[in-house]
């Protein structure tokens, strides 16, 4: 198990009063070599982001370093499951900490620096003044990846061209998860009709939302390849996606969320 050493031990400041302002949830799985440099980023982008960290069991020690974390700061928080339950269900399990809690705003996130904590501020202000969801986008201008190969990207942008015209969402990045909610649109969306769990969840969420008749807004990020750890993509969660396309376009709309309250999964559904 990796300890925290004690170059990575210098405090987490508890300064500042964040209000319940907006909320960072990133889940994790296996990624003891980011989380201390990530969480000591996304903090130091100002005093009104607190985080939750969804940790799926990960056999490498990443909970043990968060919960170490959370002890110098009530800024950071831990909330870890008994396995590897999947990314849809992590984030929707964060999602409803934070609207339980209060948050103004609700940031979702990756944890593998493919998302950079320096865009947080210019989402949380995007979500502020002009949007209910903004979405950090590779794929509109200003926005690009780095380091990917031509399949890669080839299999990225297709996969959210093929999402945009089936499902007929002015999104251009759809696979992307990198986003910011106002809690009050959060609301609003259905989470309980939300079944995807894997690569699907960011295009079925993005749909959700486009249905509840919110306003998403994208702004250009620079997307770079993950600077350690393993990628968790394969061929089957890309097929799931395909699937699941389909299967949103030819279901009915999800009711109204005004009578209903979302309840966490404890399963992953395929």
């Amino acid at each position: 198990m990796n300890s925290l050493q004690p170059t990575d031990a210098a405090p987490f400041h508890a300064a500042g009063d964040s209000r319940n302002h907006c909320l960072v949830v990133i889940p994790t799985y296996n990624e003891a070599d980011n989380i201390v440099r990530l969480l000591r980023e996304v903090l130091a982008q100002g005093p009104q982001f607190d985080v939750l960290v969804v940790d799926d069991n990960s056999p490498d020690g990443t909970a043990y370093m968060v919960q170490a974390i959370a002890e110098q700061t009530p800024r950071v928080r831990l909330l870890q499951r008994a396995g590897k339950l999947g990314l849809g269900t992590a984030y929707l399990a964060g999602f409803e900490q934070g609207l339980q809690r209060g948050y103004s705003y609700i940031c979702e996130m990756d944890a593998d620096f493919s998302h950079q904590p320096h865009y947080l501020p210019l989402l949380l202000a995007t979500a502020e003044r002009e949007a209910d969801v903004a979405i950090g986008s590779r794929n509109v201008p200003g926005g690009r990846v780095e380091n990917w190969s031509l399949l890669r990207q080839f299999i990225s942008r297709g996969g959210s061209r093929y999402a945009r015209t089936i499902l007929g969402m002015p999104v251009r990045d759809c696979t992307g998860g990198f986003k910011c909610f106002r809690a009050s649109a959060l609301r609003r969306v259905n989470l309980a009709a939300v079944k995807s769990n894997g690569y699907a969840f960011q295009v079925e969420l993005n749909y959700r939302c486009h249905q509840a008749g919110l306003h998403l807004r994208e702004v250009p990020i620079i997307f770079p390849d993950r600077v350690a750890g393993q990628s968790k993509m394969s061929s089957r969660i890309v097929l799931e996606a395909a699937l699941m396309v389909w299967r949103m376009r030819f279901s009915p709309a999800p009711a109204s969320t005004a009578h209903q309250r979302w309840q966490p999964r404890t399963r992953p559904d395929s």
